[in-house]
């Protein structure tokens, strides 16, 4: 770990980190297809997905503090 400039634990969560980022970002997308063809369950459905994983990604974000600061959670 010394000769890394990032530990295995916070490349770890950045990777889910981008993901998460990735998954709301594509929502966006997803709604309006769903919008599109004027199914308000499809919509209403990812608008809850990515609400959830925008939760998840602030988690995921303390996380990454505590361990960039102390080495560990």
């Amino acid at each position: 770990m010394a000769n890394q400039a990032v530990s295995d634990l916070e490349y770890d969560l950045l990777s889910v980190l981008h993901n998460k980022s990735e998954a709301i970002k594509a929502y966006d997308t997803y709604i309006q297809d769903a919008q599109a063809k004027d199914s308000k369950p499809c919509v209403e459905l990812f608008k809850k997905l990515q609400e959830q994983d925008i939760s998840t990604a602030k988690e995921v974000r303390e996380h990454l503090k505590q361990v960039m600061e102390k080495g560990k959670m």
